[in-house]
């Protein structure tokens, strides 16, 4: 494939319907060529060794091997295919791993097909591609960074409290006093932008804080 102007793609989609719809379209527009397909990360990886394709457009969630840990794994290996995700998912919880595993786009496959080659054709050079939405929330993040500085007895407060443990019994566990624990509440709505320990514990599981 050396000699071949197109751009490579290797397409990765639990889907196989979706899997087909974007082999169709990429084939059938010039200057790209679909090497192959998977649908799994696991597959994904030991396929993109395999084809060496300049770009792999990746779904996140799939069983038996998600996205994000396809691209980490990738990086890894020093794969020189760039990945853009193809997702129907915008939450931080999905955007922000995707990009810290080494993804260099993240798009929604609700995106019209002439932005779609638009951003293999930019991934395939190296450059970055965000949706609208994704570019939104990464711009938020960066700003409000604090959110995700919890501390380490903070993050072991929240926790207890995403298990249902009381102020009292938090102290008991911790060997702390009460009071302690209710400033490192304080501390912690504050840094989550949140009101009360509900909110906390939705907060920290949608920003990947709780596993």
């Amino acid at each position: 494939m050396a000699d071949d102007p197109r751009i490579s793609l290797l397409i990765v989609d639990d889907h196989p319907v979706v899997r087909d719809g974007l082999r169709g379209m990429f084939e059938s527009a010039p200057g790209f060529a679909v090497l192959g397909e998977a649908a799994d990360g696991v597959e994904a990886v030991s396929l993109a060794a395999d084809l060496d394709p300049d770009v792999v457009l990746m779904d996140l969630r799939m069983p038996g091997g998600n996205g994000v840990d396809a691209i980490a794994e990738l990086a890894r290996r020093g794969a020189r295919a760039k990945v853009l995700v193809l997702t129907t998912y915008d939450t931080d919880s999905d955007t922000l791993p995707a990009i810290e595993a080494g993804a260099t786009g993240y798009l929604l496959k609700d995106a019209p097909r002439d932005e779609l080659f638009t951003a293999v054709r930019a991934a395939a050079e190296g450059r970055t591609v965000l949706s609208p939405a994704v570019a939104s929330r990464l711009v938020s993040a960066v700003r409000a960074p604090a959110a995700e500085s919890l501390s380490a007895r903070e993050r072991e407060v929240l926790g207890l409290v995403a298990k249902g443990t009381s102020n009292r019994e938090i102290a008991r566990v911790l060997f702390i006093s009460e009071a302690t624990v209710k400033t490192h509440l304080t501390h912690m709505y504050a840094k989550l932008g949140v009101k009360d320990r509900a909110a906390a514990v939705a907060t920290a599981y949608d920003r990947g804080i709780l596993g």
